[in-house]
């Protein structure tokens, strides 16, 4: 793809002085990489005989039966480490070896990226700093640990709301002052320009792979895309090459943000269908949630991957042309959507991936018998499993017996202080 510096009139780069040569030498030793070969072939080789690649696009037929629908699953949690997130650190710690770079540094939410970071360091003998929030390190403490064991440093950030947001100050502070030796592997589609191009590209194997995938069992293309929005990068790895096809001008796309305890709450990251507005964060113009003195405000979800309070830049162009549609669930949904994979096809998701899971429902309404939905499960929930059963009493408030989407979902909405289903 074009090293893109602008989404319509998101993106550019909002950055101090101090960043500007290390970003203008990393925008054109990208664009090199891109015209050479040999380094798309190590990238591939790295990811097929190392990552996993290519993942199953898995045919959920006990799902697809509860809803009346083909509904596909791109299988991104069977990848080493996971989750999606290898397909960026691997194409990016390749480009900073590239670079003569000697340290990563990388900041984590879920933990998923850091551990993928950790990961390539590890493999291609670079150095790694985490940056990570205090309250994400709590709820992912599993994560923690397995970065450690790779043999990466992790810096636990107290500042601020100690989620996302404080981890990605922290590595921008880092990356002003080392940028010589230090790549900063950003892991979603957001920051400066060119990091949302960067990360866009890497990811972009999800798409592809789906598409000849989705061809091939089905003969034609799917109705509908389904994936969870944090940041934005394995919806935008599943969306990219779809968008890119003037051919697939047809496929619906819907984005997931987390609705947290609902919009109304306040409590919630939904920079796109709850009260965002254009503004800056973290390099880019982009949507983000701000109060009345635009001060960031702080954000909530369930799931430490999806709680932070902007949105990668081409999102938010997706978002005003309308060619995306995105929605929001709340924790208590998407509660519901983890445990609803894990019973029907026997697959526990991520917590971020469970939110697109729940939206599952409402994408069947607006679908006739023999439409095909593809959901993109960007990683596996083992690092959830403890978070979620200390959230979620299973036996009181899921119980064997299924009653019923719309009880189980609103029941759960009480427990959580939740708005429960849509009406």
């Amino acid at each position: 793809m074009k090293n893109i510096k602008r989404f319509g009139r998101f993106g550019g780069s909002y950055v101090s002085e101090l960043l500007v040569p290390a970003l203008n030498r990393l925008e054109r030793e990208f664009a090199s990489a891109l015209k050479e070969r040999e380094f798309e072939r190590e990238v591939r080789n790295y990811l097929s005989q190392y990552a996993g690649r290519p993942t199953p696009l898995y045919f959920a037929q006990n799902l697809s039966k509860k809803f009346g629908i083909k509904i596909y699953l791109k299988r991104e949690d069977l990848l080493h480490t996971g989750a999606h997130k290898i397909n960026n650190t691997i194409g990016q710690t390749l480009l900073a070896r590239r670079m003569g770079k000697t340290r990563l540094i990388a900041e984590t939410g879920a933990g998923q990226h850091g551990v993928a970071t950790a990961t390539a360091a590890a493999l291609l003998g670079l150095e790694c700093v985490v940056y990570m929030g205090e309250e994400d390190a709590k709820r992912q403490a599993l994560n923690v640990y397995r970065m450690r064991l790779l043999g990466a440093e992790v810096k636990v950030v107290g500042a601020g709301s100690k989620t996302l947001k404080d981890a990605i100050n922290e590595a921008l502070r880092d990356y002003a002052t080392t940028s010589d030796t230090t790549h900063y592997v950003i892991g979603s589609a957001m920051g400066p320009h060119p990091y949302p191009s960067i990360v866009r590209h890497f990811q972009s194997v999800i798409g592809k792979e789906a598409k000849a995938q989705i061809l091939k069992v089905e003969g034609k293309l799917p109705t509908c895309l389904l994936a969870c929005v944090g940041g934005g990068s394995n919806s935008i790895g599943l969306f990219g090459p779809f968008l890119d096809d003037k051919k697939c001008g047809r496929v619906k796309m819907f984005g997931v943000e987390a609705g947290g305890k609902g919009i109304a709450s306040g409590m919630h990251a939904a920079r796109l269908t709850g009260d965002g507005r254009p503004g800056v964060l973290h390099g880019a113009l982009t949507y983000l949630l701000e109060n009345e003195n635009g001060q960031i405000r702080d954000t909530h979800s369930v799931s430490a991957g999806l709680d932070y309070p902007a949105v990668g830049p081409e999102h938010s162009m997706l978002h005003e042309r309308r060619r995306v549609k995105y929605v929001s669930v709340t924790d208590g949904q998407a509660l519901e959507g983890f445990k609803l994979l894990s019973r029907t096809e026997g697959i526990i998701p991520a917590l971020e991936s469970a939110h697109a899971i729940a939206y599952l429902p409402e994408v069947a309404k607006s679908c006739r018998k023999g439409d095909s939905v593809i959901v993109c499960l960007s990683g596996r929930g083992d690092k959830d499993v403890e978070h979620a059963s200390r959230i979620m009493d299973v036996e009181k408030n899921f119980p064997q017996k299924n009653d019923g989407w719309g009880a189980i979902q609103n029941r759960v909405a009480l427990v959580h202080g939740d708005e429960g289903v849509d009406k």
